[in-house]
């Protein structure tokens, strides 16, 4: 997915920056970048591949040179940045979290208006901040550029922009991810996790709403568009991707985890030995679980992670499985012969599940009942790149679905697999959890789900559960 932070102060904003960065490493895999602008030096920009590196390895002498009042970077799972453009705006930085699904479209229209090349990539794709600069630069003042990339991306866009006139932070015209102002005494922050600034010195200061844009100095932050009303941000960021300590829409992630296992213990009727979770993401989950069923929380398999950091993950999936699977140790004692409950976070394609399944059964566990923390993912997510999945056939539920239904597959037949309460829906989870040699397979309820939230449901984007837009 990625994740940015950016700072204005008063005297230097590297060492905030610097660490700020960091604390959005578990949001990318690929590259990292610090851009700051200087009144004497100008801009400086660098970045880093951290696919076999943390962050702050690969930039602690960045960290040590750089200097500047205005600061942005990024955690990226895919494209470097941030870039550096020099437009009719004047020169500015660039970053961006995004997922543009209309991008051949958009080349087509800015080469139609003029716009002469794009930059490829090593891997063939243009950089989408690259695409997204140019949107901008269609338009004569820059918050109207900003604006109308906003509008013209279909999928999600947030951005910050930094110029010599401070920090422009836009956020998805859905708020599809979070955009959190900092604020301490002669500086301002701006960041998708809210947790990066607090050990720094700054306080919650406010959270933009869909499509705000607002600029930020080392004195105050402006909004310069109002929010609009229609928010659809993306309930996985507290099921997993959010980190425990990071709030979004005033709802922290681990309480909402604690919430989401306690609704699936009033709704289950097994009888474990001890409840678990798959680390990290599933942990918070089984915790809350313990607590309100009072069967024993334990931790029969650890997570080795003091040179495999959560971040340290290959883009090829058959490596990404492998290197999942290294990850865990068994602590065979509270194991052998033990009826455990297992909660993860969710089941895209089974196969890590099914693997670290099969690993506790070697280990002597006489039974595996597995509970995903959300419903059954059945549609790819159009919105965020939260998932590695090249095609909705990557998701065993409509591998499933597919065959139970012989191949006709439509609309209307998988909303019927949305229901947990048709008989769809119970056959594709029967087959699942033998497909996968689970003991027993039950899926929190997406009404349960939102619940655990805890804001309004209209709020929030349920698509990859229930396809609804």
């Amino acid at each position: 997915m990625g994740g940015f932070f950016g700072v204005a102060d008063k005297e230097d904003c590297v060492f905030d920056l610097f660490f700020g960065i960091d604390y959005h490493s578990h949001l990318g895999t690929r590259r990292g970048g610090m851009a700051v602008y200087d009144k004497e030096k100008g801009f400086d920009r660098s970045i880093h591949n951290i696919e076999n590196a943390p962050f702050r390895t690969k930039f602690d002498k960045d960290m040590q040179e750089m200097k500047g009042k205005y600061g942005i970077g990024c955690i990226s799972d895919y494209e470097p940045q941030p870039l550096i453009v020099r437009s009719h705006h004047g020169t500015y930085a660039i970053t961006t979290v995004s997922k543009i699904n209309n991008q051949a479209e958009l080349e087509k229209r800015l080469f139609t208006k003029g716009h002469s090349h794009f930059l490829e990539m090593s891997g063939g794709d243009i950089n989408a901040t690259e695409l997204v600069a140019a949107l901008i630069n269609q338009k004569d003042n820059l918050i109207e550029g900003i604006n109308y990339a906003l509008e013209a991306v279909d999928g999600s866009l947030s951005l910050l922009l930094l110029n010599s006139n401070g920090i422009y932070a836009a956020r998805d015209k859905k708020g599809r991810i979070p955009i959190v102002i900092g604020h301490k005494e002669n500086a301002f922050c701006a960041a998708f996790e809210s947790f990066s600034y607090k050990n720094l010195g700054y306080s919650d200061y406010k959270e933009l709403g869909p499509g705000e844009i607002a600029v930020i100095t080392d004195k105050n932050c402006v909004t310069l568009m109002q929010p609009g009303k229609d928010m659809k941000i993306c309930t996985f960021l507290w099921v997993y991707y959010g980190y425990p300590a990071s709030s979004y829409e005033g709802v922290n992630v681990e309480q909402m985890r604690y919430n989401c296992g306690e609704k699936m213990a009033a709704r289950d009727n097994v009888k474990p030995d001890i409840v678990a979770g798959v680390p990290d993401s599933g942990t918070a989950h089984a915790v809350g679980y313990a607590n309100a069923s009072g069967v024993p929380f334990s931790r029969p398999f650890i997570k080795y992670t003091p040179t495999w950091p959560r971040s340290f993950m290959p883009t090829i999936q058959s490596q990404r499985n492998l290197i999942a699977k290294m990850k865990l140790l068994a602590v065979e004692d509270l194991i052998k012969d033990k009826s455990l409950l297992l909660i993860d976070d969710s089941i895209v394609r089974g196969t890590q599940l099914r693997e670290t399944t099969e690993f506790l059964y070697q280990s002597g566990a006489k039974e595996v009942h597995i509970r995903p923390a959300c419903p059954p993912l059945v549609y790819g997510c159009k919105y965020l790149n939260f998932s590695r999945s090249n095609s909705e056939m990557d998701l065993i539920t409509r591998r499933v679905i597919e065959r139970l239904e012989n191949g006709n597959v439509t609309d209307e037949v998988l909303k019927e697999y949305t229901d947990p309460d048709s008989e769809k829906y119970e056959k594709m989870v029967d087959e699942i959890c033998k497909e996968l040699h689970f003991t027993s397979l039950k899926f929190n309820r997406l009404d349960d789900m939102l619940e655990s939230v805890g804001i309004d449901p209209d709020k929030l984007c349920t698509y990859c559960w229930d396809g609804r837009e």
